[in-house]
């Protein structure tokens, strides 16, 4: 089990926004709930992430107009941070050259509701099986886990299910899964998908959403038997939470 780190960028700046609000627009009263918004540029933290030794965490463009701010990210830590947001097979290699360790892709994959695989295939062949991360983000529906498109308000009929994770295996070289119900809320991790997750895949996987304490990664670890890594944004010191960043890179490098 290790604590992925995370680089949220919104309109050029670092954030912490309750997913499901983005795509309510921009600006006072547009519904969008910023749970913190950074002084420091992305640089700042992906040297702190460098300094501090992590490997494997994501840079995530939410919204168009954030590749700059991005870049400096990768450029301040270059082979240690993964990108995704807006990822296609036409700019993929470019965001590899200027430093991402991997490429994650979701809505690019998942068109009109379906898997394309056409798609799929055309990033694979672009950037490698090796550098590739998909972002399976989910809610549950009816008792089934859903891939949720569009900044997390489309459902696709896509379920993640062990069939469906072990196909896209095959693809590339981690998951990335938030739990669209619980994520940026600190309300506790989602445990039947942790769990479900821990059983089924067998690549690197990278599980997001509610973790607030000590004791959420202690439960974690318990559901997950250390399968599966962690990232935390919203309630942690670094992004305006009371969670110490210290304590939990700690608590996640244990054995």
């Amino acid at each position: 089990m290790r604590f992925r780190p995370c680089i949220d960028i919104h309109q050029g700046k670092v954030k912490q926004i309750v997913g499901e609000t983005l795509g309510a627009g921009a600006g006072e009263g547009s519904g969008v709930v910023e749970n913190f918004v950074s002084e420091h540029g992305p640089a700042y933290y992906a040297d702190r992430f460098r300094r501090d030794g992590l490997t494997g965490g994501h840079v995530i463009m939410l919204g168009p107009g954030n590749e700059a701010a991005a870049r400096e990210a990768l450029q301040a830590y270059p082979g240690g941070l993964q990108i995704g947001g807006g990822i296609t097979a036409d700019n993929a290699a470019a965001y590899l050259e200027a430093g991402a360790s991997h490429v994650i892709v979701t809505s690019y994959i998942f068109r009109d509701g379906a898997l394309d695989r056409d798609r799929l295939e055309a990033i694979v062949s672009a950037v490698g099986r090796e550098r590739l991360v998909i972002d399976l983000s989910c809610k549950e529906k009816d008792g089934r886990w859903f891939v949720v498109t569009n900044q997390w308000k489309t459902f696709s009929s896509f379920q993640i299910d062990e069939a469906s994770i072990r196909e896209l295996e095959g693809f590339c070289d981690e998951f990335l899964i938030h739990a669209v119900d619980v994520e940026g809320k600190r309300t506790g991790i989602q445990e039947k998908l942790v769990r479900d997750l821990a059983r089924w895949v067998t690549i690197p996987t990278t599980y997001a959403g509610g973790a607030r304490s000590l004791d959420d990664l202690a439960l974690f670890r318990e559901l997950t038997g250390g399968r599966l890594d962690i990232t935390i944004g919203s309630a942690l010191d670094l992004f305006g939470g009371t969670l110490p960043y210290r304590d939990v890179v700690a608590a996640c490098s244990e054995r």
